[in-house]
């Protein structure tokens, strides 16, 4: 599944990101904050009208934001344990 269908505060692992669909500087910004493959994320909001962006993602110790868009450039993997 990608990014962007994954349940609210549902643990989850990437398991792919197709890089090459992002913009070059989006794509180095997303890298160096850690989203890669391995990665655990999990969505903690998101936004709340029309297209419900963006997305806010627990990564690591971190919390980001990313557009909907990107969310659905990347492949995860939901865990069976859920995020508080």
């Amino acid at each position: 599944m990608t990014l962007d269908q994954l349940a609210r505060n549902t643990l989850a692992t990437v398991t792919a990101v197709r890089w090459d669909s992002f913009a070059p500087d989006e794509a180095k910004r997303l890298s160096a904050l850690g989203l890669d493959d391995g990665a655990e994320v999990s969505i903690t909001h998101r936004g709340i009208f029309g297209t419900r962006d963006p997305l806010a993602l627990r990564l690591g110790s971190m919390t980001i934001a990313i557009r909907r868009a990107h969310a659905e450039l990347i492949e995860v993997a939901a865990s069976d344990k859920s995020k508080a």
